[in-house]
């Protein structure tokens, strides 16, 4: 009597490594769906529906827009930081994101510049929400260009250059933004900015390639 053949442990378990990497990518389409349309009805619910009218905090369309903010954050950067190894990027983008829409959903307008004290507040809070989430937004582009251009695998996977390089953008917006509520952002003002933060992070780079050469 012939015994039936047992598959090969090798085919097994490329098998097994195949249904899991499908498994993978099913979840990561239903996660990327679902934290689109967590975004899209974030975004009708602040450009659409009168929120700031309703004063109390807990309304149901306000309860339902945190709702939807936090959980679009957590299933875009939760993910983005496992992906890239970075543990603050998922603080900063959750963070970031629901106190910029917030801000714009609920915080009244300023009427004046930025030095006029009852403005000032929402100046340095929009500020300050627009620094953390656009730090948090450009991280993972940052972190992938660097993939394809740097050779060094420890430049490479280097996430202490990509933050650095993604909050140097992130603080680039918000020093526009400060010059724009200063009321002296012009193009050369502008190009200033961009030269001064695009030589401090030349700088850095040099320094890094320089103190890794002599070891």
């Amino acid at each position: 009597m012939k015994s039936t053949p047992h598959p090969a442990p090798a085919t097994t378990e490329q098998a097994e490594s195949t249904t899991t990497r499908i498994a993978r990518k099913t979840w990561s389409y239903i996660l990327a769906l679902a934290a689109g349309l967590c975004w899209a009805g974030a975004l009708l619910l602040l450009f659409l529906a009168d929120m700031h009218v309703e004063a109390n905090p807990l309304a149901p369309q306000r309860v339902l827009f945190y709702v939807l903010v936090l959980a679009a954050g957590a299933m875009t950067f939760i993910p983005a930081a496992q992906w890239t190894g970075y543990e603050g990027l998922a603080l900063e983008g959750i963070g970031g994101m629901a106190l910029l829409l917030y801000t714009l959903a609920f915080v009244p307008p300023p009427t004046d510049w930025l030095l006029a004290l009852p403005d000032l507040p929402v100046y340095l809070l929009f500020i300050m929400a627009l620094f953390w989430s656009v730090s948090a937004l450009v991280f993972p582009f940052v972190y992938a260009l660097g993939y394809l251009v740097f050779k060094q695998r420890a430049r490479r996977l280097d996430t202490r250059r990509a933050a650095r390089q993604a909050h140097g953008i992130g603080l680039l917006v918000a020093c526009l933004a400060l010059l724009a509520a200063l009321r002296v952002l012009t193009l050369v003002s502008a190009l200033l900015v961009v030269l001064i933060l695009a030589i401090a992070e030349l700088l850095l780079l040099s320094r890094v390639q320089v103190q890794q050469g002599a070891k």
